[in-house]
């Protein structure tokens, strides 16, 4: 375990006991990095800092968390990927529930039918499930990468992995998600999402 993952165990326990410190500490070493992917997806400031803070209660209240899925910094990203995703959906039903019947039927008619729906939602399953065939070392570098869209020489600082270890590491995740996910491509979708389930 390397020294910032034995550091970010220490300062959980304390967190655990109602340490307001260590909840600090954590939120000094990682907000920032949740900060800025929320808002990268959100691209709105108030609503970016209104998920941290969904973030870190729920980090705060011992919600969620588990060492032997990954580390802390991972945990956090997903976590607050998960929270922005869900404030763009409730955000854009807001915006809907306001527009105009005008704006609505533009945006309907702008928007992806219920096959692109149905196929984004089932590929975006596939993903998941095969991310979860990962194992946790390799599926760590592979979310820090994807959600949190840091470099690998950034991972290797954050997890205090050395660079080599991160790029074996990544490869090996693309590997065997290129292998899970085999064929989950437009042209799949030329035979069905059916065919695929059958």
């Amino acid at each position: 375990m390397s020294p910032a993952a034995l550091e970010d165990a220490v300062l959980l326990q304390r967190v655990g006991t109602g340490d307001e410190d260590a909840i600090e500490a954590l939120y000094e070493r990682y907000g920032g990095s949740c900060y800025r992917l929320a808002r990268r997806i959100l691209d709105d400031a108030q609503l970016a800092e209104d998920v941290i803070q969904q973030v870190f209660l729920a980090l705060w209240q011992g919600t969620g968390y588990d060492p032997r899925r990954g580390a802390v910094s991972t945990w956090l990203l997903s976590m607050t990927h998960h929270k922005a995703v869900d404030a763009v959906r409730r955000e854009g039903a807001r915006r809907r529930r306001t527009a105009s019947d005008q704006a609505l039927l533009e945006r309907a008619s702008a928007g992806p039918g219920p096959e692109d729906e149905t196929w984004a939602r089932w590929r975006a399953e596939r993903t998941r499930d095969a991310l979860r065939t990962l194992p946790a070392e390799q599926r760590e570098v592979l979310l820090l990468a994807y959600y949190g869209g840091y470099t690998q020489r950034e991972i290797a600082d954050m997890t205090g992995l050395p660079l080599g270890t991160v790029k074996s590491r990544t490869l090996g995740a693309m590997r065997r998600m290129r292998d899970g996910l085999g064929g989950l491509d437009d042209t799949e979708r030329a035979g069905g999402v059916g065919d695929e389930r059958s």
